[in-house]
C-alpha cells in the first residue's frame, strides 16, 4: 500500500484545485485510511461548491396545478377528473438541484458516513454539508454512468469532486455476501496506478514547463495494409526538450521485481521492458533527435526496508 499522506500529495498535483484555500489544513492532519482522507477532502470541496452554488438541471415534472404551465396533459386531466376541480395535469421542466452530479456527491457522502474508518470529525463535517442536499436523491453506485458526465464552464468546479467520488466507488467499493456495499480501507492497484500516472504528468507540467510534458501517442513504424489492427500506443508521459525526448512509463506494483521460481533470482518484469523498448524504437523512426525511455515505479510501503 502507499502512505495515505502521499495519496493527498498525488491528488494535489493531479487535481490542482486542492491547492486552493480551505484544503491547506488537511496536510497537517494524520489519516490512517484513504476513506477518512477522502471524507475530509469531500466535506471541504462540497462546502466550497455550496458557496459557489450547487449545480442545477432542468428536470421533467408532471403535476396537477391550478394555473397551466408547460404542456397541458388533457387526457390525464380528464381521466383523473382534475378539470372539475379547476386543475390541470401539466408536463413542464423545472430547474432543480437534483442533478446527476449532486446525486453522485450525495451517494458517495452517504457511503462514507456508513464507513467505520471515517473519523467522527469528518462524518460530522459531511453531515453538515448534506443538509443542503435534502432535495437530492441517492442513486445506486454501481449504476453510475461515469462516461456520460460532461464538463463545461458552469460545472468545471465539480471535476475534482467527482474524480474523488470515482476513486471511492470504482476503486474502493466492495459488495459483502448479504448484498450490502462496503468501502475498503485502501484504493485498488489499478486506480492507484492511474492516479500515480496523472500525478507524474502534472508534476512535470507544473515544475518543468520548459519540458513540454504530455501523454503523447506514438505511431507504429510499419508498412502494411492492416495497420488499423495494431494496438494504440500512448505514452504515460512524454517530455520534449529541443532535440531530445524522454518517454516515461509509470508502474504501480506492490513489488517491482519478479522472482524466477526455478532459479530464485529476481528480475524486472520483462513485459515492462519490452513495452518501453517498443515505444522508444518506434519514436526514433519519426524523430530526428535523441529518444530515451524510463520506467518509473511507485514505491509502496511493502517495499520499504525498515532500519536495522
Amino acid at each position: 500500500m502507499v502512505r495515505i499522506k502521499n495519496i493527498y500529495y498525488m491528488l494535489a498535483y493531479a487535481y490542482q484545485i486542492l491547492n486552493e484555500e480551505g484544503y491547506n489544513n488537511i496536510t497537517a492532519e494524520d489519516f490512517d485510511y484513504a476513506s477518512d482522507l477522502f471524507a475530509a477532502i469531500l466535506s471541504k470541496g462540497i462546502t466550497n461548491q455550496i458557496k459557489r452554488g450547487l449545480n442545477k438541471e432542468y428536470l421533467e415534472r408532471t403535476e396537477a396545478i391550478n394555473r397551466p404551465i408547460g404542456k397541458i396533459n388533457i387526457s390525464a386531466s380528464i381521466k383523473q377528473n382534475f378539470i372539475t376541480k379547476k386543475q390541470f395535469v401539466c408536463d413542464y421542466d423545472e430547474l432543480l438541484e437534483n442533478s446527476y452530479m449532486n446525486k453522485i456527491l450525495k451517494t458517495t457522502a452517504m457511503l462514507l458516513l456508513r464507513c467505520q474508518e471515517v473519523s467522527i470529525k469528518n462524518k460530522n463535517a459531511l453531515k453538515k454539508v448534506m443538509l443542503y442536499f435534502n432535495e437530492v436523491d441517492e442513486i445506486k453506485p454501481e449504476m453510475i454512468q461515469w462516461s456520460s458526465i460532461k464538463y463545461h464552464r458552469n460545472n468545471s468546479t465539480y471535476k475534482m469532486l467527482l474524480n474523488i467520488c470515482y476513486l471511492i466507488i470504482e476503486g474502493m467499493l466492495m459488495t459483502e455476501q448479504n448484498g450490502t456495499l462496503k468501502i475498503s480501507r485502501f484504493i485498488d492497484n489499478q486506480h492507484m496506478h492511474r492516479l500515480f500516472e496523472k500525478f507524474v504528468l502534472e508534476y512535470y507540467r507544473r515544475h518543468y514547463p520548459e519540458l513540454n510534458a504530455s501523454a503523447a501517442h506514438i505511431d507504429w513504424d510499419v508498412n502494411g495494409r492492416h495497420i488499423e489492427y495494431l494496438p494504440v500506443m500512448k505514452s504515460d508521459i512524454t517530455l520534449r526538450y529541443k532535440n531530445k525526448i524522454l518517454i516515461i512509463d509509470t508502474k504501480y506494483y506492490s513489488k517491482t521485481m519478479q522472482t524466477n521460481s526455478l532459479f530464485e533470482n529476481k528480475t524486472f518484469h520483462s513485459n515492462n521492458l519490452y513495452q518501453i523498448f517498443t515505444y522508444v524504437k518506434n519514436m526514433e523512426s519519426f524523430f530526428a533527435g535523441k529518444v530515451s525511455g524510463l520506467i518509473l515505479y511507485a514505491k509502496t510501503d511493502e517495499e520499504i526496508v525498515p532500519d536495522k
